[in-house]
């Protein structure tokens, strides 16, 4: 059941070569809790990992790493049928789910169309893309207590989603196994959003006047595949800054400066700047050091060339947050865990 020195490579997306000194998939609840009640888990520190999208492994993990593999999604109609909560097992695939919701004509995802990772991940970071977070649609979140073996399920006030954060992400919440997820979604009447710039283009292009979810499954999963490269073929872990925040007086002393630069209101007081602009601007987007660089089709993105260590990831990361400090005065923020 638990594996002594696991290879780690193939499970992050970065394709980071690193160990486990100890390794043990998790296929049912009742798994976990043979795991849990192991002298390896009371005497070492626990890394739980899903798809590995979101990590960046600088070292070995001298600890137990337990990688969920529970498997299932189900639909329940409620109320009158206008929608339904579906739930997926953490092991899942996410990109899997959004299909399988779109397919159905199950809306409310379909703008977080090829996301990597799993769903067990998804609520730790609150998932976004194209104008829709993972919050807009959570239910609740079913979970284990690392320390107790009791369940416990946090709905979604609960769970304190932010812009890509979450209780999960903080020590309160770094304790709890994610079970499985629960979205509500819309089996008919569906709202469909395609404010998003980017994705306004693409839907353009096609002509579409009766836009469906299919419609937006379809352009995000083109516009993802044409700037963004596939983790099987390039090592990254998609979006390596959060779109930083920043206060409306910086702001308006950037636009004065710079006239062109891109912005979204949060309120009267704060303003999101696009990281990836930021990052260009910097004369980074396209720039390789070493094994390490910046796609050239998406600054937000970092990639792996072949054979870059974490560390050197991770210090090329922070050579690209100086500048920006440096030119904009704003501190770029890692989405990606370091490990």
């Amino acid at each position: 059941m638990i594996q002594e020195q696991a290879d780690l490579t193939l499970m992050n997306t970065f394709q980071i070569q690193a160990k486990a000194r100890y390794y043990a998939e998790v296929d049912h609840p009742d798994t976990l809790k043979k795991i849990m009640d192991s002298e390896v888990f009371r005497t070492n520190k626990v890394l739980i990992l899903g798809g590995g999208s979101n990590v960046i492994f600088t070292k070995d993990f001298d600890g137990l790493v337990i990688h969920p593999t529970l498997k299932g999604i189900s639909v329940n109609s409620i109320g009158s049928g206008d929608q339904v909560l579906v739930t997926a097992a953490a092991g899942e695939n996410w990109h899997g789910l959004v299909t399988y919701c779109v397919e159905k004509n199950l809306g409310g995802i379909e703008n977080l169309a090829l996301i990597p990772g799993n769903c067990g991940a998804a609520p730790i970071q609150n998932i976004g893309a194209y104008g829709k977070e993972l919050a807009d649609v959570v239910e609740w979140v079913d979970t284990i207590d690392l320390l107790t073996g009791a369940t416990h399920r946090f709905g979604a006030e609960e769970c304190q989603f932010g812009y890509r954060d979450s209780l999960f992400k903080h020590p309160k919440g770094k304790n709890f196994f994610i079970s499985s997820i629960t979205l509500r979604l819309t089996a008919k009447n569906h709202i469909i959003d395609a404010s998003y710039s980017g994705l306004k283009e693409e839907l353009q292009a096609m002509g579409e006047k009766e836009l469906s979810i299919r419609d937006i499954y379809t352009s995000v999963v083109s516009v993802r595949k044409r700037k963004l490269p596939d983790p099987q073929v390039t090592g990254n872990a998609g979006s390596f800054f959060k779109n930083p925040v920043i206060t409306k007086s910086l702001f308006l002393k950037l636009q004065h400066e710079h006239p062109t630069i891109p912005f979204y209101n949060i309120d009267n007081q704060l303003i999101k700047i696009p990281a990836a602009w930021l990052i260009e601007q910097a004369g980074w987007k396209g720039k390789h050091v070493g094994s390490v660089g910046v796609h050239a089709r998406q600054a937000l993105v970092i990639i792996n060339l072949g054979g870059a260590r974490g560390k050197e990831i991770l210090e090329f990361s922070e050579h690209i947050q100086q500048d920006v400090l440096q030119q904009f005065g704003i501190q770029l923020e890692r989405e990606v865990n370091i490990i």
